[in-house]
């Protein structure tokens, strides 16, 4: 049997990626530093996949392997050396931690093995190449060069959605998912020699489908779960079901919407359809997606190639509208989670002493003289002057 390492253990593992490389026949083992949910993955022999709402069904992943990425290393480089796949789910800014293990079982990988596939699987554009350098850094710290890498491993970027919420007390390593996915893969750097996994779509051209995906599915679900906690909403479902809060989402998705059409040339009535799609997913009843899991980590949120600013960038620079997207900025400035260690960072910020135009390049990443670099200074300097802020 093929062997496929996936590391990040969590929900969007078990409940998306590892599942779809369990149902492709690959034996999935997960690697993740969270030793308690390894120890359970260790001593569980099967876990369920319930997807939630029209059209729903149960799936039973067995048959797995865990390892603790931070205590057996060289249990963790032996199952690398010897998979067909590695994929991750644990952030892009924890793609550099991996990397050296990631290198090391590339260097142990026998000779005459098929090349490894290593993909990174999270909410960024492109992460595989980020993943890619820091494992190019690492591998010729052990003493392979470019060539060598290349002949043990093929790394091609992927888009994948799938809306998995956070679990209810009590689940074990159950996970509760929606019925829909999508896991899209670069075809070009695997040649002739694409892995099997039957659910994946493969793209000749990524960079698009990964954008309308970024600024549509993250951009939106952002929106309303910002929009939502302002309107005292608890849940997503219920954020949607808010006529106010449905339209604001439904302005930052035409905004967004503008940009692809203009940008990559989608259709315009395709895209209509595939906004409308993804919120009527937002709006699953079924779903316990809640506005803090989902607004959490906002300084992450306003960056500058992310889900808001991002776009805003690129409609500013093209001189078209974007007051949609600047009020979902302004939104996610007033995220006042307390449990929420960024939105604590963020609400010190803006208490803090630094002149509005340097607090906005900062939250922000965008530089004066950028087209939107005076709308986002007036939307920090509204947020400042709220009452309630010092």
């Amino acid at each position: 049997m093929s062997t496929a390492v996936h590391f990040g253990a969590g929900n969007i593992g078990r409940g998306f990626v590892g599942l779809l490389l369990h149902e492709a026949g690959y034996e999935v083992v997960f690697a993740d530093v969270a030793a308690p949910l390894i120890d359970a993955l260790a001593t569980t022999p099967a876990y369920t996949v319930h997807e939630a709402g029209e059209g729903g069904r149960d799936h039973v992943v067995e048959g797995y392997r865990a390892v603790n990425s931070a205590t057996d290393e060289p249990g963790l480089v032996e199952h690398l050396s010897r998979a067909e796949v590695v994929t991750t789910a644990v952030g892009p800014n924890v793609l550099k931690f991996l990397a050296p293990a990631i290198a090391a079982g590339l260097a142990a990988r026998p000779d005459g093995s098929p090349r490894q596939a290593v993909m990174a699987c999270e909410n960024a554009i492109n992460a595989t190449d980020l993943l890619e350098q820091h494992v190019r850094t690492a591998a010729r710290a052990l003493g392979l060069d470019d060539a060598a890498v290349d002949a043990r491993a093929v790394f091609a970027n992927t888009a994948v959605d799938r809306i998995v919420p956070d679990q209810a007390p009590g689940s074990g390593l159950d996970v509760r998912v929606e019925p829909y996915l999508e896991w899209a893969i670069e075809r070009g750097p695997f040649g002739d020699a694409v892995p099997e996994i039957p659910e994946v779509t493969w793209v000749g051209s990524l960079g698009p489908y990964i954008e309308r995906k970024l600024f549509t599915v993250n951009t939106g679900h952002a929106a309303a779960a910002y929009f939502g906690r302002a309107a005292g909403r608890h849940r997503i479902a219920e954020a949607l079901a808010d006529p106010q809060v449905r339209e604001r989402v439904g302005a930052v998705l035409a905004e967004t919407k503008a940009l692809l059409v203009a940008k990559h040339g989608f259709d315009p009535a395709d895209q209509q359809a595939y906004v409308d799609r993804i919120l009527a997913r937002f709006a699953n009843p079924e779903l316990p997606d809640t506005v803090e899991r989902v607004g959490r980590a906002p300084l992450r949120k306003l960056g500058r190639h992310e889900r808001f600013t991002g776009p805003a960038a690129e409609l500013a620079e093209r001189g078209m509208g974007r007051e949609a997207l600047l009020e979902a900025m302004a939104a996610a400035l007033r995220f006042d989670d307390p449990d929420d260690a960024e939105a604590r960072t963020l609400a010190e910020l803006l208490a803090g002493p630094q002149p509005d135009e340097e607090l906005a390049a900062r939250l922000t990443g965008v530089e004066p003289g950028h087209p939107l670099f005076g709308d986002v200074v007036d939307v920090v300097a509204a947020a400042r002057a709220r009452p309630g802020r010092a």
